[in-house]
């Protein structure tokens, strides 16, 4: 395990901080009693649970062309159809990804495509799990383009405690499976947005690790009535 490096400078200025408040009641304070000691006990680990809200485990990753893998640990809130206007702008399947405060934060490709689009919106902070959040909330999407022509979007949702969304897409950037794509600061949700015809790997309510656990199964895109089965389909 490691730490992430969104993390380390804030690690270490609230370490500062604590040792600071811990040298000035040492200097000050005469007689310690149980609320000093339960003060700085609270700070202790108050420090110790940020520090590993940026944790990043070591994982033996899934490298798998045939499936989208999980771009975020978490609980699957919601499959559903929808329309998305931002870039496929079409009908898809919409797979959300709620993370919590204990969960690791980070986000990675579900597959290896190229990055074709990629936009912050601001919004508001409701909780991440409403539905709605998607929409409303504050985020960041990246299109990407398979290598089959197909097209999925990714979205970070910020939360009601997560208020900085990271994102290192650039547009015209080939992109591999499980690398980095970004990150969440604290609690936060991703949505994936994929084709109509793609096959659901997961359930609502099923838990899933970024870089580890399959999605959906990626479907050859139809073949349009009156082309050739083998014809190699092209899109704008």
């Amino acid at each position: 395990m490691y730490l992430h490096r969104e993390g380390r400078k804030m690690i270490l200025w609230m370490l500062a901080v604590v040792l600071v408040i811990y040298a000035a009641m040492i200097f000050f304070v005469q007689h310690w009693t149980v609320f000093h000691y339960l003060f700085i006990t609270i700070l202790l680990v108050f420090w110790v649970l940020v520090a590993l809200f940026f944790r990043i485990p070591r994982r033996i990753f899934t490298n798998n062309s045939q499936c989208l893998i999980s771009p975020a640990d978490g609980t699957v809130v919601a499959i559903e159809e929808t329309i998305e206007k931002e870039y496929i702008k079409g009908e898809c399947l919409q797979i959300s990804i709620f993370m919590n405060g204990t969960d690791v934060h980070v986000n990675r490709y579900p597959v290896d495509g190229v990055v074709e689009y990629t936009k912050f919106k601001r919004g508001n902070y409701f909780v991440a799990s409403y539905p709605k959040s998607s929409d409303l909330n504050e985020h960041h999407s990246t299109g990407l383009r398979l290598d089959d022509g197909q097209r999925i979007l990714i979205r970070q949702v910020a939360g009601t405690m997560a208020r900085r969304i990271v994102c290192y897409a650039h547009e015209g950037e080939r992109v591999r499976q499980n690398q980095e794509m970004g990150f969440i600061k604290f609690g936060s949700r991703v949505d994936l947005f994929v084709p109509k015809h793609f096959v659901i790997d997961v359930n609502v309510q099923d838990t899933v690790r970024n870089a580890i656990s399959p999605i959906c199964t990626i479907i050859p895109p139809p073949v349009p009535d009156g082309q050739p089965a083998d014809a190699t389909i092209s899109q704008s």
